[in-house]
């Protein structure tokens, strides 16, 4: 892969806001548990917890050559789940810093900070 196209491995929530509101086309993979996406969750995206990611890894293939901005509640297992797919050739796969939590704080406060 070529420099240019390399994607920085982070994204902050301001830009994954400005994606959505621009309608670019990404997926937003959420990495947390049922109970977590229960309650909260960004409109948009896609709930496939990270201790099911090794059994259901394949319903990600359609999104391997897209970008997947993964996030979680902090940012510590979206990066884990981010390393691993880009391991796995998901080149434009990106952490969201800060997870859920910081988008409650900076873009959506009506949504449930825990």
């Amino acid at each position: 892969m070529s420099e240019q196209n390399e994607m920085p491995i982070e994204i902050d929530v301001a830009t994954v806001n400005e994606m959505q509101k621009r309608q670019e086309a990404f997926l937003l993979l959420d990495v947390r548990e049922q109970n977590e996406y229960d309650i909260a969750k960004i409109e948009g995206s896609v709930l496939l917890p990270m201790s099911e990611l090794r059994l259901r890894l394949e319903e990600l293939e359609p999104h391997q050559n897209s970008r997947i901005v993964v996030h979680c509640h902090h940012g510590g297992r979206s990066m884990q789940v981010t390393h691993a797919l880009r391991e796995r050739g998901y080149d434009k796969a990106q952490n969201m810093a800060g997870g859920i939590d910081a988008w409650s704080l900076q873009v959506d406060s009506s949504l449930a900070r825990y």
